[in-house]
Formats: C-alpha cells, structure tokens, sequence
C-alpha cells in the first residue's frame, strides 16, 4: 500500500452497494482505519453486512456525517432508496477506482472502455503482456474488483475494465494508457440520453496528463466526434487514432479463426497499438494472438456437425454487438431476442443477405417483431430451447430438399438484447444454448 497519507485514511466513508465491489472496497477501508457505514438497497444482501457497519439511519444519515459516498456500479444514483441524500452530497461520491488511484499513483495502468469488446480486448492484452514477461494484473468488470489488489509490484501492469457506470461517479482516477473502443447506443435506461453516456465515457480521458496515452476508433462514428473536438475538451494525453484499415496487412498473419471476425479485428487493432507503445514485438503479439482461445459466450464457436456450425453470442445485449456476428458469418439462423436496450435500432439493409431466418424469443415480441419485418424472415417462438429445435427441423427441411449441396450453415445465438426477462444473466443464457448444441450432437441427422 502506498501514499498511507491519503485523504481517505480515517474518514467517514459510505459504502453503497455491497457486491463484490463493496466488500473489497469494505476490506480496503479497514485497513486504513476509515469509519465506515455500509448499505444496499437489497434486505437479503444487507443481512449479510456486519451490524457494526449498517448504516443506522435514524442515528447517521445527515448531509454532515459522512466525508465520502463510495457508490458500486450497479447504482443508480437517480433511482435508488438513498437518492435525495446521494442528490444532497452529490460531490462526495466517488468510486472503488478513484481510491485505488489515490494509493497507487505510479502504477502502470491501462484502462479499457467501449460498448462492445471491453473484456475481449483486456484479456487479449493480459495475454500479450504476461507473454513479454510483465508482472499483469486484471481488474475491473472482467475479474476481480481493483480493491482486491495486494501487494503490487511497482513495475506491474495493471489492466482495467471500466463500465460507463463506473466513469459516470469517478472523481480522480487516471490511467497511463486510456482506451475507447467504439460507442453506440446502450443503457439508456440508466443514462437517458447519448450525451449523457458519451460524457461517462470521456471521463476516462479527463484527468490524464500530456504524458499519458488515449487510444479512440477512427472507424466509429461516435468516437471519431471525440477525437474532432479532442482539444475543445481540453484532455491533453497524446492521442493515438486507431483505424483497423490500416493493419490489415497484419490481419492476414493472424490464423485464429475466433480473431477474424469484424469486431475481433477491431480490438486487435488497439492490441497491437498499445503493444506498440510498450515496445513488445509484432512477433511476439502474433504468437498469443493465434493461440488466443477467446472468451465464452462472445461469438463462442461450436461445431454441430461438418455443415453447421453454432455461434454462442450470448453476451451480444445490443444491436451493434450482435450486427458484427452478421456480418462475419453466412447462411444465418439467427435466434434473438430478449429485453431490447432503450432506444436500440437494428440497421439490417447490408446484413439481411446473410440471415436465412430469424427466430424471435423473450418477452418483448413485439419490438423485435417491428425491428425485423419485411426485412428477413421470421417466425416468434417462446423461449430458446424451442428456437433451437425450430432451427433443427429447418435445417433438415432444406437439408432434404437440397440434398445434393454442400453448402454450410450457422446457427447465430445473439439476441441483441439483456437476458433477465428469461434467464438470470447473460452467462446463463449462453450456458443453455450450450447445453442444446451438446445434446444435439448425438441426434442431429
């Protein structure tokens, strides 16, 4: 632990939400001697916090008690039980991450943001840096919560996956090399409005220095705004425009076939900047990149038989996640469908030649029905493993009535949608379309 002079040793802190990230940020605290206060909105999750840390209500909650308000991801600041007292103390909340960076200001730090491709990306670079002999550190929404970090090595890389919902609280922390994937729409529900989400995710860049290092897609429409008006917003770390397009040549060494899709593509392209950054080896990154075994449910390849293959897309929770497994494969049996992201749109117009048909699930029918219509062809059916089956005696159907080709077909599960409308999260979602597949191994044809 470093810099024990922090402004948040013996404080009375907050700590709001008490997930993996409130317990470790809990364990931190007491380390430091903080007076700490703890409180979830949950009844069943605050029956496991200790009652010397419960928040006492009657006896604690005044706009004068507290020095800081650690706020988790999962909190909604606007829309939760303590909000006016949170709208009162507004410039109090901070986050897991700007106390990491109060203790670790020397760390070597490579932050990771995006709509899609944030946990792809932060593996692939653990990856490539462990195989160059760096001590690596993997944090954030992937793994464990940053807080959890003990005794780091000064020379170690610590990479982070950061959430909009983190950035969106974050008051102080900066990281060395900062990146932003892409940007489209998503949690709406939570942000209301683009502006709203693009700005959560800009504070990633906001209190880097001109030594720093930030990393934006010249190929995303959103992004690329960022970087024309990079000066206006007043950052000053050198800015690195990543464009896909122009390591292409590089592409075709990569024989990974999980790596070839579009977005895959995407991602290793601020891979290989960064590594480039670093000094690492093209050679070197070549070598993890063809081993790299990807990560499940994001575009997981399982062979159903010689002619089929089935994409577990699970984790795709919006259109433009799930517009880039269209894109990659042919010969489409696209099951999807679930909770729409407010305000998602599916642009199809260049897609559609490559969807044979779409099989709709979920709860929400009716939206996914107006998304698609007169555009591809579909049919809704109820839940997954009926999808599946429906696909399966499709399959046959054209398999009978064009018994002479060989053509190959894919079966894409990528519902462009959150999960808990059936499942409990998108893992478990993935996991049951798994579990089909494996099944129909043994009696498909």
């Amino acid at each position: 632990m470093r810099n024990s002079s922090s402004k948040f040793a013996k404080k009375k802190i907050l700590i709001y939400g008490f997930a993996k990230s409130g317990l470790a940020t809990l364990k931190f605290l007491k380390k430091i001697k903080s007076e700490i206060y703890c409180w979830d909105d949950n009844s069943f999750v605050r029956k496991s916090i200790k009652k010397k840390y419960l928040l006492n209500f009657k006896k604690k909650l005044t706009n004068d008690f507290i020095d800081f308000i650690v706020v988790s991801p999962g909190i909604n600041i606007r829309n939760c039980y303590l909000k006016n007292f949170l709208a009162k103390n507004r410039a109090k909340i901070i986050t897991d991450l700007d106390i990491f960076y109060n203790f670790n200001k020397n760390s070597q730090i490579i932050s990771v943001t995006g709509t899609n491709g944030k946990s792809t990306t932060c593996k692939l670079l653990e990856a490539v840096f462990k195989k160059a002999g760096h001590k690596t550190h993997l944090v954030g929404n992937i793994g464990e919560p940053i807080l959890s970090l003990k005794k780091l090595n000064k020379k170690a890389v610590i990479i982070v996956e950061v959430s909009s919902y983190q950035l969106e609280y974050t008051q102080h922390f900066k990281s060395n090399h900062a990146v932003i994937l892409n940007i489209s729409p998503d949690h709406m529900e939570r942000h209301k409005t683009m502006t709203n989400y693009i700005n959560a995710k800009i504070k990633i860049l906001k209190f880097q220095s001109s030594k720093d290092h930030s990393y934006l897609n010249l190929n995303n429409k959103f992004t690329k705004k960022i970087i024309d008006n990079y000066k206006k917003k007043q950052f000053f770390s050198k800015l690195h425009k990543v464009d896909k397009y122009k390591v292409k040549k590089i592409f075709k060494k990569i024989k990974n076939k999980y790596l070839l899709s579009q977005n895959n593509l995407e991602n290793i392209s601020f891979v290989l900047k960064i590594a480039s950054n670093y000094r690492i080896r093209l050679n070197l990154v070549l070598q993890v990149l063809n081993k790299f075994k990807g990560l499940p449910h994001r575009q997981e390849r399982l062979l159903l038989n010689d002619e089929i293959i089935c994409i577990n897309d699970s984790k795709a929770t919006n259109f433009e996640s799930s517009s880039q497994s269209l894109k990659s494969y042919q010969n489409i049996f696209w099951i999807v469908g679930g909770l729409p992201k407010k305000g998602d749109k599916f642009f199809l117009n260049k897609l559609k030649k490559n969807i044979i048909k779409a099989y709709i699930i979920g709860k929400s029918t009716i939206f996914f029905k107006k998304q698609l219509r007169k555009r591809v062809n579909l049919v809704v059916v109820n839940n997954l493993k009926n999808a599946f089956l429906k696909v399966i005696k499709d399959l046959k159907q054209i398999k009978n009535l064009n018994s002479s080709t060989k053509n190959k077909y894919t079966i894409l599960f990528s519902p462009a949608a959150a999960s808990f409308d059936q499942f409990t999260n998108f893992e478990d979602r993935g996991k049951k379309f798994k579990e089909l597949v494996y099944r129909a191994r043994s009696s498909i044809y």
